[in-house]
């Protein structure tokens, strides 16, 4: 999403991952590990509905 809302998007592949590898490395501590505690949550759910469809 970031590298999408970019002012000036990368034109070609070589862009691309340079802003990917940029935008990586702003990804705040906070961030990471409100996702890691996304992952435990979904897993769960996952492992309650015995590999079925979640919420």
């Amino acid at each position: 999403r970031r590298v999408r809302t970019r002012a000036i998007p990368p034109r070609n592949v070589w862009e691309l991952a340079g802003a990917l590898v940029e935008e990586w490395g702003n990804i705040s501590q906070q961030e990471l590990a409100n996702l890691v505690q996304s992952m435990r949550r979904q897993s769960t759910e996952v492992l309650n509905a015995a590999g079925g469809q979640t919420r």
